[in-house]
């Protein structure tokens, strides 16, 4: 599988009850195929699986899958601390018969390089479905260094690696001794390097409320190779992400998304809403955002 384009994790909308509201959700799946975003992600951390039972987990990628109905690739999450349950999500998005899967390693438990290797060779066995592998070691509290991709050299289904240390040097390393592996960015104020050193793709969760904006950022680097426009695009994209990573993250991206007229019904604990002035602020800077980059690119 080649992952190529903007990859959106998607939100999980609420209903006022708390509990997931199933047709907001198609809603945002239908808003993402029209915004021609390049693939779709369930079960990742900006669609707070932590916060979801099992059921609803297996239930949100049935509707995925339903809803695109193979107008777009759908890639399912198979987070979790256990190995069992991550195969077992494994084996679920083998029956609805999803894309391909996103592995990471167990938050909290801590597994050695040679651990997390065992821990997706399980995931792997269980589905033969392509591989992105999602390197995320300030969430997971490890990372999947040398000793680890040398451990699953031999997993064929591993394809892609969705990158988010935010070590530059970890992208130089994948990039020229794991070419086989295509780059995807996972640390977004990183995007436009990871296009420099080749990737072909980016799992942004900020592609849930502004998805032309970061598909005019791919094409750019990408399709038109154009980097002059791709820095301004780029620049402009900042105090998006300087706000982003200033806390209040999932929060945010829901709020983007009611900004755009989309149901989202707030978050699920222990994290809580935006307040008032933080929507404000966060409104202010997509309405910017949007505006600049429509003057750079002649209208999104």
């Amino acid at each position: 599988m080649k992952f190529q384009g903007i990859y959106t994790p998607a939100i999980t909308p609420l209903a006022a009850d708390g509990s997931i509201d199933k047709a907001a959700f198609s809603e945002v799946i239908e808003y993402l195929v029209e915004s021609k975003v390049h693939g779709v992600i369930i079960g990742g951390s900006t669609g707070e699986y932590y916060a979801h039972t099992t059921q609803e987990r297996l239930e949100l990628a049935a509707q995925a899958k339903d809803v695109l109905n193979g107008r777009l690739p759908l890639i399912v999450g198979t987070g979790g601390i256990r190995t069992e349950d991550a195969v077992a999500f494994a084996k679920h998005a083998k029956e609805i018969k999803a894309d391909a899967l996103l592995v990471g390693s167990p938050p909290y438990a801590l597994p050695t390089e040679q651990e997390i290797a065992l821990h997706v060779k399980a995931v792997d066995a269980a589905a033969n479905l392509p591989i992105m592998l999602y390197n995320y070691p300030a969430r997971m509290g490890v990372s999947m260094g040398e000793a680890f991709f040398d451990a699953v050299a031999d997993v064929r289904n591993i394809v892609a690696i969705k990158e988010s240390s935010g070590d530059m040097n970890q992208l130089h390393r994948l990039a020229t001794q794991r070419p086989h592996i295509q780059l995807s960015c996972g640390w977004d104020d990183q995007a436009l390097e990871f296009f420099a050193w080749g990737a072909k793709s980016w799992v942004c969760a900020g592609s849930n409320f502004i998805p032309r904006e970061h598909v005019a950022l791919y094409e750019a680097c990408v399709v038109e190779k154009n980097l002059d426009k791709a820095r301004q695009i780029m620049a402009a994209m900042m105090p998006l992400m300087d706000l982003l990573e200033g806390g209040k993250f999932v929060q945010s991206i829901k709020y983007g998304c009611a900004l755009n007229g989309l149901h989202t019904g707030g978050v699920r604990q222990p994290l809580h809403d935006l307040d008032a002035s933080e929507k404000a602020a966060l409104a202010k800077v997509v309405s910017e955002l949007k505006r600049n980059i429509a003057q750079i690119t002649g209208g999104v």
